[in-house]
């Protein structure tokens, strides 16, 4: 019986050790590496507009991701080819965005937050004349509806944040956090944040009466990744003593500890985050978001370590080997939607609607993953 035990206790610790062990940076850096080119090399002209059920600018939310991603990636590995692909970009459209700068659909904006990150590098005045142009209405004008849904708060919170800091002008946190509390608290019926279980409803159909097959709450992985990640972005950026901070880092924290016990055996989180049995699968975009605001959580002492690198890196790991193939491509990436069914169903070799997307939130998940110690 002593010697069973002691077996016992030799292989749980071994097994913890495995579980915490850290990648490799250079295999990390190779796989985003991998995943980019693949995409570069599909995509070589930066203005080529997307057509999947209708023709679309290259600048739209989607392609905003994407370069959030490669930005990240640049900051770890400055590689000239990757400025000179964003800049491309950002060139091509007069450093513009869909619908001008009277837009206030925060997807329109996304786009903005490489803009800014392209000026912070090389600034020259044109790179981020419209897009603030564009936030400065916001914050002229009394509105705080505009993020209706919760994939807003993504596209539209790091660009206020990133302007907050680049002019030190605390009229954008201020708007920023006006703007995020009432989607938080008065969006649909009394908001779409659940604070019991600290998961968000994508928007005010999804909120109760509305439940999933199973009678539970529909939480949609990736609209709460879109969260997930603005949260870890703007903690990032801001003061540590900007005003709302606390906020942010409460929900931020909230949400982090409601995903662990809803994780899937192999690692990935399913498209509904309370019910498996409504397109149960892996999925890739929802995953990767959660790993970047688990990473970047754990790289900055906020989240406990010994908690969190474990579920964390069970999910890098079955992204990097199952997801990601040979060539690059990245499988289970649930097309666009605004809920568990849309873009089913999703596989390891359906190339979504679009391939950028996913990309991105892959890239920003590997980002943190390589900065881990």
């Amino acid at each position: 019986m002593k010697s069973f035990l002691s077996i016992f206790l030799l292989f749980w610790i071994l097994s913890s050790c495995f579980a915490q062990q850290v990648p490799d940076r250079t295999l990390v850096l190779k796989q985003m590496e991998l995943a980019n080119q693949y995409f570069m090399d599909k995509w070589p002209d930066v203005g080529k507009t997307i057509i999947t059920n209708r023709e679309r600018p290259s600048n739209i939310w989607t392609r905003g991701v994407y370069y959030e991603g490669l930005m990240a990636l640049h900051t770890i590995y400055p590689k000239k080819e990757y400025y000179d692909y964003a800049v491309a970009w950002g060139e091509f459209h007069q450093w513009g965005m869909r619908n001008g700068t009277t837009t206030r659909n925060a997807d329109d904006q996304c786009c903005g937050q490489t803009y800014i990150d392209l000026y912070n590098i090389l600034p020259e005045p044109e790179r981020i004349k419209d897009i603030k142009t564009c936030m400065d209405m916001l914050v002229n004008t009394p509105q705080v509806d505009d993020w209706s849904w919760i994939d807003a708060i993504q596209m539209g919170m790091p660009v206020f944040a990133k302007l907050g800091v680049l002019y030190n002008e605390p009229r954008y946190f201020e708007k920023m956090y006006e703007m995020y509390m009432f989607t938080r608290n008065e969006h649909g019926d009394n908001g779409l944040f659940n604070e019991k279980d600290g998961l968000w409803w994508r928007d005010a159909d999804f909120d109760p009466p509305y439940k999933e097959p199973n009678g539970e709450d529909c939480y949609w992985s990736r609209g709460n990744g879109w969260v997930v990640a603005a949260l870890a972005k703007v903690l990032a950026i801001i003061p540590e003593n900007e005003l709302h901070r606390k906020q942010y880092l409460d929900d931020y924290k909230k949400m982090m500890e409601a995903l662990v016990p809803i994780q899937r055996e192999d690692g990935f989180w399913n498209a509904s985050l309370h019910d498996p049995t409504n397109f149960g699968g892996k999925e890739l975009s929802g995953t990767a978001l959660f790993v970047y605001g688990m990473a970047w959580g754990v790289n900055n002492g906020i989240l406990p370590r010994e908690k969190y690198l474990p579920v964390m890196l069970k999910a890098w790991n079955a992204m990097a080997t199952e997801s990601l193939q040979e060539t690059g491509f990245l499988g289970y990436v649930q097309s666009t939607g605004k809920e568990p069914k849309d873009g089913q169903l999703v596989n390891v070799d359906k190339i979504p609607d679009f391939e950028d997307f996913g990309l991105g939130c892959f890239l920003l998940a590997g980002s943190e993953v390589y900065k881990l110690k």
